[in-house]
């Protein structure tokens, strides 16, 4: 074992345990005990989070960091935090999310920090806006890491059960015509009740979940866990549009097998970039590394995908599956004469498993043998474990608010890929926002919306919420109008202050950032203070450049050049400069502030006027079939199933017209109007 592995699953070997089942109030107690005390008060919480993957492990911490009594359920707790699919966290656009959920004081980023084996910076060839950081994570770690953070939580209870219905009453106090329920509570497996004052579900692919393997299907929300039947007819029952979605893994391949000299060697950055803004560094030197390899498919791989269609129901299936991780078989259908790369990525610091990226399959597990031995450094490969399919019932999320509350029924929240989303990332980020909000709403406090100016969570939400997805959603940097303004290293500057308010945010963090935010602003003044002819400034630095210009530019605007270091000023302006460039994380955060400044200026009367739309409400009751209005059946149609909470999100919805978003805002400001003069 590697001498770092060793050092690190030390640490967290006190976390085996769990597999009995455990209880976070200070002592280890089976979790058959929850269902011997029957429905007293002791099962009374504020918080029921259901599911204990990435979103259920977000929701459940942000809840607990409130002070709101939280209960976590899942079927195992040795699952806990586990990654089912990809041993890799981040991307482009996903590394924005866990940004933003670090930002608010999320799990993941700083749990990657200390579990990575390989980190990267995607994208570099573009502008820092569009950087993606990503790491290869060692899955044992970061499972043990979540479950040791979750155990030091206060306020949080975990416990292995299973969940089979919702407890529903009719509402004390309806919302319009919709929402005429309210959630309180659970009731488990063998009939126990668990009443909470909300609920948050955050099902994965288990919701009639099944998996599918050549033509072979048996119910199952990943391989060796069982579907949640009783909790998906319930969710039916109650009136809920759904859907069914697919999605499928590799084969794992045993790695000792594999002649990784026939492949391209892919290594790590020679100075890795932590995920979270409260890490100095990550975990692993940058030497120490463990390294990722590249292979292709071949023509005749793609030969016994052709002849074994017929013996892949997964691929035949109607519902959708993801578009922008597609199976092997179809890329192959897709994108004919074209080969594919497979990334070789290792499970974990010493793991003897091989993950290999871009060839989920489906087909039956001696096909999948035949056809990986036929691509380079594969011809004496053994499999580890089969690739398969899964297929999964989803819910419609354009029948939740932006608080990711339910239209339907109140106090009842859903986060995840239960409301259509792919990826740990868009788990993690659906999750924390799930879990403060239930908060707030337990301690009548105001909702926390991060809206799409703000940051990529309310990208991603907002979509969900006003379009709706008929395939897996993915995060990408494209999706975001203002992502010149939405970065990864200013991502603490735009939230973490709205999450202290919130209550979500600790003091240190809050501190933290307030420390590097006065930092920006003195260096931004200093650097704007020192002006000089654009000549003299070439001239100073060595540059050829030409020295004809005189006009005046002052230190800010240099360093926003993309070639001008700050490191490089310092040296040609001794006495000026290097006590920024003593700061590391300062000096690369103001380089990118300086690099963005005139871009940012300019984007910010687009942001302000989107800014005035996301400020008009919508109340959650409005009647769209007021008289007044004279909204066609059409619009009333797709304005009564999204029930936008902001003009700015009605007019986002496909179909919806100009001259109804103008009857609506009339109707709106009519309504403030009156609001002003009665009160």
């Amino acid at each position: 074992m590697h001498a770092l592995a060793r050092t690190a699953r030390a640490q967290v070997n006190t976390c085996n345990a769990v597999s009995e089942g455990i209880c976070r109030t200070g002592a280890w107690q089976p979790a058959s005990s929850l269902h011997t005390a029957g429905a007293t008060q002791a099962h009374r919480y504020d918080v029921i989070v259901v599911g204990g993957g990435h979103a259920g492990c977000e929701a459940a911490a942000a809840a607990a960091r409130m002070n709101a009594r939280t209960l976590l359920l899942t079927h195992r707790t040795d699952t806990i935090g586990q990654m089912s699919c990809n041993p890799s966290f981040g991307g482009i656009g996903k590394g924005h999310l866990m940004r933003e959920v670090d930002a608010l004081d999320g799990l993941c980023a700083r749990l990657c920090d200390i579990s990575g084996v390989q980190y990267k910076v995607l994208n570099k060839r573009k502008g820092p806006a569009v950087w993606g950081l990503r790491a290869q994570i060692d899955r044992d770690l970061y499972k043990k890491y979540m479950l040791a953070e979750l155990l030091r939580t206060a306020n949080l209870t975990i416990m292995a059960a299973p969940v089979e219905d919702l407890l529903l009453a009719t509402a004390a106090a309806p919302s319009g015509h919709l929402c005429k329920q309210d959630c309180s509570g659970v009731m488990l497996g063998d009939g126990t009740k668990v009443f909470g004052r909300t609920t948050i579900l955050t099902t994965g692919t288990f919701l009639r979940g099944q998996i599918n393997l050549g033509l072979v299907s048996k119910p199952a929300g990943r391989i060796g866990d069982e579907p949640a039947i009783g909790l998906a007819k319930s969710l039916e029952d109650a009136g809920f549009t759904m859907g069914r979605l697919k999605t499928g893994t590799p084969p794992r391949l045993v790695k000792n097998t594999i002649d990784f000299s026939k492949t391209t060697l892919m290594l790590g950055d020679s100075s890795p970039t932590p995920f979270s803004f409260l890490s100095d560094s990550v975990w692993i030197k940058a030497e120490d590394q463990v390294p990722c390899h590249m292979t292709y498919t071949s023509e005749a791989a793609h030969q016994i995908i052709k002849e074994t269609m017929h013996l892949n129901r997964h691929v035949q299936e109607e519902s959708s599956g993801p578009r922008y991780c597609p199976s092997i078989e179809s890329k192959v259908l897709r994108f004919k004469n074209r080969v594919h790369q497979i990334w070789l990525e290792p499970e974990g610091m010493d793991s003897p498993v091989i993950y290999p990226q871009g060839i989920s399959m489906t087909m039956p597990e001696e096909f999948q043998l035949q056809l990986l031995r036929t691509i380079k450094g594969l011809e004496r490969v053994d499999i580890h474990q089969p690739g398969y399919g899964v297929e999964y019932d989803y819910i419609d999320p354009q029948q939740l608010k932006a608080t990711l509350e339910t239209n339907r029924i109140s106090n009842l929240f859903f986060a995840g890929q239960i409301n259509g989303t792919t990826g740990y990332e868009e788990a993690a980020a659906q999750g924390i926002v799930a879990g403060i909000n239930a908060a707030c709403s337990v301690q009548q406090r105001p909702s926390l919306i991060v809206s799409r100016t703000e940051g990529y969570i309310g990208v991603l939400i907002d979509d969900l919420t006003t379009l709706g997805t008929n395939e897996p959603y993915r995060m990408f940097t494209s999706r975001a109008e203002f992502r010149l303004s939405l970065r990864p290293d200013n991502a603490d500057l735009r939230l973490t202050r709205r999450g202290y308010d919130a209550g979500c945010v600790s003091d240190y963090r809050f501190r933290t950032m307030c420390d590097i935010e006065d930092k920006l602003t003195a260096a931004t003044h200093l650097l704007q203070s020192i002006q000089k002819p654009l000549a003299q400034w070439w001239q100073s630095m060595g540059l050829q450049r030409s020295y004809a210009n005189h006009n005046m530019k002052n230190a800010f605007d240099i360093l926003g050049y993309p070639e001008i270091a700050l490191e490089l000023m310092a040296k040609a302006h001794p006495g000026y400069f290097e006590h920024l460039v003593a700061d590391r994380t300062l000096t690369n955060r103001l380089k990118i502030h300086a690099l963005y400044a005139e871009k940012e200026i300019l984007q910010r009367e687009d942001i302000l006027e989107a800014q005035q739309d996301e400020q008009l409400l919508l109340p959650d009751d409005f009647d769209y079939n007021e008289s007044s209005l004279s909204l066609s059946n059409e619009v009333k149609h797709k304005l009564q199933k999204v029930r936008p909470h902001t003009i700015g999100a009605a007019s986002r919805i496909p179909g919806i017209t100009p001259v109804a978003l103008i009857r609506l805002l009339q109707y709106v400001k009519k309504s403030q109007k009156q609001a002003a003069v009665s009160s």
